[in-house]
């Protein structure tokens, strides 16, 4: 499909386009269709921008993944789908691992993200066939299969588009959450240490940015975030651009 960038939703369109291809391709489930639609919805509310609180959120969790001793970024379809290219340069300027981690789980999903997280130079890829060798305490489903010396043993978890479920069990194992979500409202956004509350391809290229700034700094900086304050504010956005097209509305 060839999409005019002076249409108004040439981005969103963008971003379709992929995510059917990825479908096409078995890199996603019908499921990740229907979960992308679902953030869709929420960052149109947003206003489709990065707002002052998602920037705080990201300067906060650049900090967290610069101390983490063992960070790990969980990957499903529908982000490598999207953001391989910076799935791959987060693993090399934190340094963090990646670990495949999928709901509906075959063996050649497994293979086909991986392939595609190759072809960004993605040098060691956790979670495929067997080196899923644990099991998250309490979490049934294939979700629950977690690489050893990935998630299993980490500290700090970023875990974009992630089920409600495996966050709250993640939790429980204490580690620390970085959830990426358009919804501040699902179980894994108050769950979460640090909820950025954005769109995943706006939020990786900022993210990295952060991490490098934080670097290159080489100080404590001790950032203050308060997760379920930032939430809140999230929602007031939310319902502002909401009331503001309600008026407009009502003027025609």
């Amino acid at each position: 499909m060839i999409v005019p960038k002076s249409h108004p939703r040439y981005e969103s369109l963008l971003l379709r386009e992929k995510i059917t291809d990825c479908l096409k391709e078995g890199v996603i489930s019908e499921a990740g269709i229907a979960a992308h639609g679902r953030g869709e919805a929420f960052d149109y509310f947003l206003g489709e921008k990065t707002t002052d609180e998602a920037n705080k959120a990201i300067k906060a969790a650049a900090e967290m993944l610069c101390k983490a001793k063992n960070p790990v970024i969980s990957v499903n379809g529908n982000i490598a789908c999207l953001v391989p290219k910076e799935i791959v340069e987060l693993s090399e300027i934190v340094p963090l691992k990646i670990e495949i981690n999928l709901f509906y789980r075959t063996r050649e999903r497994e293979v086909k993200i991986k392939k595609r997280l190759e072809k960004y130079r993605a040098k060691e890829i956790l979670g495929v066939g067997d080196d899923a060798n644990e099991i998250i305490p309490g979490l049934d489903s294939l979700r629950g299969k977690v690489s050893r010396e990935g998630i299993f043993s980490s500290d700090v978890v970023i875990v974009p588009l992630e089920d409600g479920d495996r966050a709250l069990a993640l939790k429980k194992m204490e580690k620390r959450i970085i959830a990426i979500d358009l919804n501040p409202l699902s179980r894994t956004s108050l769950c979460a240490d640090i909820t950025i509350v954005d769109n995943v391809v706006r939020v990786m290229p900022k993210l990295i940015e952060e991490i490098k700034k934080f670097k290159e700094k080489k100080i404590e900086e001790n950032l203050e975030f308060d997760n379920r304050k930032n939430l809140k504010e999230s929602i007031k956005i939310m319902k502002k651009n909401l009331s503001n097209w309600e008026k407009k509305f009502n003027q025609r």
